[in-house]
């Protein structure tokens, strides 16, 4: 076992086969930045396609998540200072220039996955409301505005106490969305294996169309970028720069495979439920395939409870997110002419972030527009960019992350960062 001396300032490097209560932290915190909005309407886009893609899917989300993601917490780590974020990495490796144009495009992958999980968190408790209560829901300016200033004043906390929170509301979570799940069995129809699905599905001529076409929302229904850059910083600080990139894998491997596990046995069950024109409905509505499931089978049980899953999932995601976007829009601010000669205090930037985004959150909220076409259009194509092909260049390009070159995982990364962005560059025209 390595030690160090235990200074105040000093890394706590430790053998990375010893697991802490803060790696548990940690893998839950990414598990629960990405299971939320995306995952609750994967099963609506998955299932349109029938059997084949969803297949396709499942063998697809494990690689796709972990190399992609372990990538860019290599980039992030490659940076000389360990208290660098992923904006500050770029500017130290690649310049000036291309550090003020990463903070940009960090920002806008990030900043539209928060509007996704304000407009969801305000439909699945307006649909909650009124559906299940028989309430009058209040009008959406007033509920959104409600909402997000609930869960924004959760984040004002701190990092430290968002992924604690996190961590203990992932638990519940994880049970009852699997308690869900083996719920929905006794409704499973069985379409989904029919003989003639499978072959309309393969006979069709779009399968690899639809898989295509469905890579964007996958990307980001197991995407954790938010919270990437945090996630590598604390673990350097705490294990060193020897042994953090081990720990690092180590940490997102389960937490890539509880995901990956949980996820798609969640969309199984849906898809075993629900018919391809529910599936259509449910997206027409603009809601998660949790609201629809509570409308559609009308049991108090689902009535109550999945809403309140679809919220916890929203919310916890939502803090990940908020993480992420005030990294992005702080680098945005210290970069600008008249602060640079002018530094804000750091509270004085948190509360600005905190406005900015409470209002511009709350504007797209009360709007409503299609949560599946924000994120095939907005955040699909730029998350490409930071978390495919971004760390796959600077592999090939950086000394310092050498030792990683000439990997089959790196082909791959390659491969699905460029038909995301292709797919969402198709869709657009």
């Amino acid at each position: 076992m390595i030690t160090t001396k235990t200074g105040s300032d000093a890394p706590r490097v430790d053998s990375p086969a010893v697991w802490r209560s803060s790696d548990t932290a940690w893998m839950l915190g990414l598990y629960g930045t990405a299971i939320g909005a995306g995952v609750l309407f994967l099963p609506i886009n998955a299932g349109i396609g029938g059997l084949m893609p969803l297949l396709m899917m499942a063998v697809l989300a494990f690689p796709l998540t972990y190399f992609s993601h372990r990538g860019l917490a290599r980039f992030v780590l490659s940076g000389s200072q360990q208290s660098n974020d992923i904006t500050e990495v770029v500017e130290e490796h690649f310049g000036t220039r291309a550090g003020k144009l990463a903070a940009l495009l960090y920002f806008i992958s990030i900043f539209p996955i928060l509007l996704v999980y304000g407009v969801s968190l305000t439909n699945t408790v307006e649909s909650f409301m009124t559906h299940q209560m028989g309430m009058i829901a209040p009008p959406r300016v007033v509920l959104s505005v409600t909402l997000l200033a609930g869960v924004i004043g959760i984040v004002r906390f701190g990092e430290e106490i968002i992924v604690r929170v996190m961590g203990v509301l992932v638990y519940p979570f994880v049970a009852v969305l699997m308690l869900l799940a083996v719920y929905l069995i006794p409704h499973w129809n069985g379409e989904l294996f029919s003989t003639s699905s499978i072959v309309a599905s393969a006979a069709s001529g779009k399968l690899g169309m639809t898989l295509w076409l469905a890579i964007p929302v996958m990307v980001f229904s197991f995407s954790h970028v938010p919270i990437i850059s945090a996630f590598a910083k604390s673990k350097r600080k705490e294990y060193g720069p020897s042994l953090v990139d081990q720990k690092c894998c180590a940490i997102l491997k389960r937490a890539h495979f509880m995901m990956v596990v949980t996820v798609m046995f969640f969309v199984f069950s849906c898809l075993l439920t629900l018919s391809p024109q529910h599936l259509l409905e449910a997206k027409q509505q603009n809601i998660t395939i949790l609201s629809y499931l509570a409308n559609h089978l009308g049991t108090p049980l689902i009535g109550v409870t999945a809403p309140i899953i679809a919220f916890v999932a929203i919310t916890k995601s939502f803090l990940g997110t908020y993480i992420g976007a005030k990294e992005g829009f702080v680098a945005l601010v210290n970069r600008t002419p008249r602060i640079k000669n002018q530094p804000l205090k750091e509270n004085q930037l948190n509360d600005l972030a905190a406005l900015f985004i409470l209002l511009s959150v709350w504007f797209v909220s009360t709007w409503n527009p299609s949560v599946l076409g924000m994120i095939e259009m907005i955040s699909g194509p730029i998350l490409s960019l930071i978390l495919f092909l971004l760390p796959m260049y600077a592999i090939h390009k950086l000394p310092s992350l050498k030792k990683y070159r000439n990997k089959n995982s790196n082909t791959f990364v390659i491969l699905i960062g460029i038909a995301a962005l292709s797919s969402t560059l198709y869709s657009l025209i």
